[in-house]
């Protein structure tokens, strides 16, 4: 039986060892998810509402084993990870407070001799496939509004992140959930893309890079199936002269290097306006050099390791090539001993003298890395901020409100936020445009994505 190992990046050791499920186990569970979908379907949503609030309890029950499996899995400090557990707690609980409301049927007026009216009815089986960077967040964005719609779940987790499938899907269980409603598969990447061409499949929910959105896209073609694609992105922030200078770069740096930048939504280009340049990068480099650099299971670690070392050798020949094309970088590595070649341990980075010429303001980097580049006007600001493949979130910092407003009108991105970024608000559509994915989840709009409308029309005899 052919099986797979996380390697942690804390020390480099392996810290989970799983068998790849074999081709009768993924038969069998998809065989299972079908069938079990229409005794689940046919349940009052009251009483998917109750399961999914059981669960989100005995989730809950077990932070403190749930924060240190991921650290140990993916590398994020110990002092943070708790906060993945009350992420997940927020959204699921928006989702099941909301459904009543989002998933009611929608009533035509009166007619004469007829009734009509459109319910919101589930797909069937539902395939999500999450990442490891934040593997509870990601996940439940999908699987609870699935699941309170009707359909069936199937998760696929990284195989960084292999215990928050477990983890899940146990607190489910536990919840008294029905049997076969919600199951997890440990699959090759082959596998994952043969579950994909399923019949039984009836969406796809996926989070990943571009290629791997790619991949999705190849695998249900001709399917005339749904999916979901969140793929990352490039996000931008723009410090206009009138800013809270302080607030601002407190925000931007936080949304830049927390996770050690692992995030979809990080903060990785900073466009500043000139009248206030220098105070936001003086600003930023003092507030950089205050994070601590180590193993994520030291509490007074700020700054763990990247997921390993190749993503940790990526970052650091984006930032050379950047150099060596006229970039200057502000952060000396000797500061964080820690940082150590041929290791996922690196030093947090900020560049100055950077270009749209440079990979590091067009490429995604997803590591501790911040270009920084002065603009004169919003003009050029916004002109810099669109003039990427990528289109997920992006951050003005104003005080004049309807100058913001006006402003986040023309910003090419899914999410806009104004003085504040890299946050997700479960009452919001989480959306990207661009190669940053199609197809949205949170929200009542994401419920229309994990149903289908069915109409129906009655005469009156």
């Amino acid at each position: 039986m052919e099986r797979f190992q996380t390697i942690t990046p804390v020390d480099g050791s392996v810290y989970v060892e799983r068998p790849y499920a074999t081709a009768n186990v993924i038969n069998l569970t998809l065989e299972k998810a079908q069938t079990a979908q229409t005794h689940w379907q046919a349940l009052p949503l009251e009483a998917r509402q109750a399961i999914c609030t059981k669960a989100v309890e005995c989730f809950v029950a077990n932070q403190d084993a749930i924060g240190e499996e991921v650290t140990w899995m993916m590398g994020r400090p110990m002092a943070y990870t708790k906060g993945e557990v009350a992420g997940f707690v927020e959204r699921a609980t928006h989702m099941i407070n909301i459904a009543p409301e989002a998933l009611a049927p929608i009533m035509l007026p009166e007619k004469q001799g007829f009734r009509r009216y459109i319910k919101r009815v589930p797909l069937g089986t539902v395939f999500v496939v999450a990442p490891w960077n934040y593997p509870y967040l990601t996940a439940v964005n999908a699987i609870v509004p699935a699941l309170l719609a009707g359909n069936t779940v199937i998760l696929k987790h990284s195989a960084q992140t292999p215990l928050c499938a477990e983890r899940m899907v146990a607190a489910f269980v536990e919840a008294g959930i029905p049997e076969d409603v919600f199951q997890y598969l440990h699959l090759s990447h082959a596998d994952t893309e043969n579950v994909m061409q399923h019949h039984s499949i009836r969406h796809v929910a996926f989070t990943g890079s571009v290629p791997g959105g790619a991949m999705v896209e190849r695998a249900v073609a001709g399917r005339f199936i749904g999916t979901g694609l969140e793929l990352g992105g490039k996000d931008p922030a723009y410090i206009r002269q009138d800013a809270e200078v302080k607030n601002a770069v407190e925000t931007v740096i936080d949304g830049a290097f927390f996770n050690s930048g692992q995030s979809c939504c990080g903060m990785e280009r900073l466009y500043v306006h000139e009248d206030v340049y220098d105070d936001v990068v003086n600003q930023s480099i003092e507030l950089v050099k205050q994070y601590k650099l180590g193993r994520p299971d030291n509490p007074e670690t700020s700054l763990g390791p990247l997921v390993r070392t190749a993503s940790a050798d990526f970052v650091r020949a984006q930032t050379q090539e950047a150099i060596n094309q006229g970039a200057k970088a502000l952060i000396d590595p000797h500061h964080f001993p820690a940082d150590q070649p041929n290791t996922p341990y690196l030093a947090p980075q900020l560049l100055v003298n950077v270009t749209h010429a440079m990979r590091v303001m067009t490429e995604e980097t997803f590591g501790p890395l911040l270009g920084i580049q002065k603009v004169k006007d919003d003009d050029e600001a916004l002109r810099l901020m669109n003039d990427s493949e990528f289109g997920l979130t992006a951050a003005i910092f104003t005080q004049d409100e309807a100058r913001g407003e006006q402003l986040a009108e023309r910003v090419e991105a899914g999410t806009v936020f104004l003085n504040r970024c890299d946050y997700l608000d479960p009452a919001l559509a989480w959306v990207g445009i661009k190669n940053s994915g199609r197809g949205c989840t949170l929200s009542q709009v994401g419920f229309e994505q994990l149903t289908r409308p069915k109409s129906f029309h009655f005469k009156r005899v």
